[in-house]
């Protein structure tokens, strides 16, 4: 089976148009998203279409990811799938292990860097939760996922049961098992 150049490009509404991201590279199928939104059908498409060997040339790391553990994510999952990522502006190459293409190095500071962005949003998160905390009524928190009435219903169906048979209890409230051992005080192996 022959490799295949993949091209996708995603035209925002304030692009021009499609053509000026490839412009002069060589592909054997285009896939094209129109708009700015997080729909991208034709990068599911295109994602759908590449085969292991083949290549997919994209303009530029921004117009695939949101962020960079979305972009680690894509690198990630290619690769694992024998398919070579490229990025015309930042000139990076990702190719699956094995090929003998020098891309662990870059995929080891992708990783570094999508970790280093993770820390510093819960860093933000963090800060803009205690900074709330200081103004009275600017931070509640997560709704309580059940109310009085059917915490007082858990309790009385919890003790009936002698404990037993948690999972299924907080699976018929729709909560996790760790939200009832908080509305019920206690943990429990059963």
């Amino acid at each position: 089976m022959a490799t295949q150049r993949v091209g996708y490009v995603r035209v925002s509404a304030a692009d021009a148009g499609a053509a000026p991201q490839l412009e002069g590279m060589p592909t054997d199928r285009t896939f094209t998203d129109h708009g700015g939104s997080g729909e991208r059908p034709q990068l599911q498409e295109a994602l759908r279409y590449v085969r292991e060997g083949d290549a997919l040339v994209v303009q530029s790391m921004d117009r695939v990811a949101r962020n960079l553990s979305d972009l680690l994510r894509l690198v990630e999952s290619l690769g694992g799938r024998g398919v070579t990522l490229e990025f015309l502006k930042e000139a990076l190459v990702f190719a699956p292990s094995g090929t003998g293409k020098a891309s662990a190095p870059a995929l080891a500071t992708l990783r570094a860097l999508a970790e280093f962005d993770r820390a510093v949003i819960r860093e933000r998160q963090r800060e803009g939760i205690a900074l709330a905390k200081q103004t009275p009524g600017k931070y509640k928190g997560r709704a309580p996922a059940l109310n009085a009435e059917q915490i007082q219903e858990l309790q009385c169906r919890d003790a009936a049961r002698g404990g037993r048979g948690r999972a299924a209890l907080a699976r018929e409230f729709g909560i996790s098992r760790q939200t009832l051992y908080s509305y019920l005080g206690s943990k429990s192996t059963v």
